[in-house]
C-alpha cells in the first residue's frame, strides 16, 4: 500500500522553521516526501481578512494564526514588504532536494495565485508561472517537474501550461484517485496526483475533532486501504511547526497500517500514466474549507 506526502510550503516563516523541523521528522520515519516550495514574495500579510474569513481561521484564536502563518507585522493599518522566499531561503530548498526528496513548485506568489487564478486570462497565467519556472531554475538549476497549485487553484490556461511547461505530473486537485485531467472537454495530457484525504485544518474543529485527537481520526480514514493509495497533503506551516506532534503519530500510524510513505514521483513510478481514467475536473466545495477548490469529477463518457 502506498501513502503519497505532498508538502505545501506557502511562507517565509514556514520555508525557514517548518521545513527543517518537517526533514528531521521524516528521517527519523525513514519517510519521502514531495516539497512543494512558494518561489517569489511572501504576501501572506496582504491576506488577513481573507484568512481570517476561510475554514480553519474560524476555529483557531487570532494569535495562533499568526504563529502559524507567519503574518508580516502590521504597522497603524500598513504592511511591511515581504520577504522573497526563493532568495532568502534558497539554501534550504536545496537541503531538502539533496536529503533525497522530491522537489517542485507550488507558486511564485502564494496569495496572488490563490485569490485571483479562477478568473484569471491566458497572459496572467502565463506570466505567474513562468515566473515560478523561471525561479526553481535559478535555485536548482534544472526544469522542476510537479506542480501543485495554491489552495487547489486552477483555471483552464493553468491546466494547458502544466502540458507545455513540461511537467510530467502535477497536484493541483482533490479527489480519490489519479486521472487524466478534462476541462470543458479539453483533454490535458498532464495526469493529476490528487490529494484523496482531508487537511488537519480542514478537520480541527468539526464534530469534535480537536488537534489532540485529529491523528486518530485520519488513521480511521486509512485504515482500509484504498485502490488507488492515498496522496495526504500537509503544510509547513502547521505539521512543521505547532502540528508537528501530530504528524509524528501519523507516520508512526501509517507504518503500522502497512503504507509505503512516499514522495508523489515514487508514487507516480507505479502507475501507467498513460492508460489512466479520463476525468472532468470542475470548482466545488469540500468540508472544512471555505470556498471552491479544483475537483476530481465523473469519469469521462463512463
Amino acid at each position: 500500500m502506498k501513502l503519497a506526502l505532498k508538502i505545501d510550503v506557502d511562507t517565509h516563516r514556514g520555508t525557514r522553521e517548518g521545513v527543517p523541523r518537517l526533514l528531521d521528522i521524516l528521517a527519523r520515519h525513514q519517510a519521502r516526501a514531495t516539497f512543494l516550495f512558494s518561489l517569489g514574495p511572501d504576501h501572506t500579510g496582504r491576506a488577513v481578512k481573507r484568512v481570517f474569513r476561510r475554514g480553519f481561521m474560524r476555529k483557531v484564536s487570532r494569535t495562533s494564526v499568526l504563529e502559524h502563518y507567519g503574518i508580516v507585522t502590521l504597522l497603524y493599518g500598513t504592511l511591511l514588504p515581504g520577504p522573497d522566499i526563493g532568495t532568502r531561503n534558497a539554501e534550504m530548498m536545496r537541503k531538502v532536494r539533496d536529503a533525497g526528496h522530491e522537489v517542485g513548485i507550488h507558486t511564485y506568489d502564494h496569495v496572488k495565485w490563490q485569490d485571483g487564478v479562477v478568473a484569471q486570462d491566458e497572459a496572467w497565467t502565463r506570466r505567474e508561472m513562468l515566473r515560478a519556472c523561471e525561479r526553481f531554475q535559478q535555485i536548482f538549476g534544472e526544469p522542476a517537474r510537479i506542480h501543485g497549485a495554491a489552495g487547489w487553484q486552477m483555471n483552464r490556461h493553468a491546466y494547458r501550461l502544466t502540458q507545455r511547461l513540461g511537467f510530467r505530473y502535477c497536484s493541483d486537485t482533490r479527489g480519490t484517485h489519479p486521472f487524466v485531467p478534462i476541462h470543458n472537454a479539453e483533454i490535458f495530457a498532464c495526469p493529476q496526483l490528487p490529494t484523496t484525504l482531508p487537511t488537519l485544518d480542514e478537520l480541527i474543529g468539526v464534530d469534535g475533532v480537536t488537534a489532540d485527537n485529529v491523528a486518530e481520526h485520519v488513521l480511521g480514514l486509512t485504515a482500509a486501504p484504498a485502490p488507488g493509495g492515498h496522496v495526504y497533503t500537509l503544510h509547513a506551516e502547521l505539521e512543521g511547526m505547532k502540528l508537528a506532534p501530530v504528524f509524528e503519530k501519523l507516520l508512526t500510524g501509517w507504518r503500522a497500517q502497512g503504507y509505503a510513505l512516499l514522495a508523489l514521483r515514487d508514487y507516480a513510478e507505479g502507475l501507467d500514466l498513460a492508460r489512466l481514467p479520463r476525468h472532468i475536473v470542475q470548482d466545488g466545495e469540500i468540508p472544512g474549507r471555505a470556498g471552491t477548490v479544483a475537483l476530481q469529477g465523473k469519469e469521462f463518457l463512463a
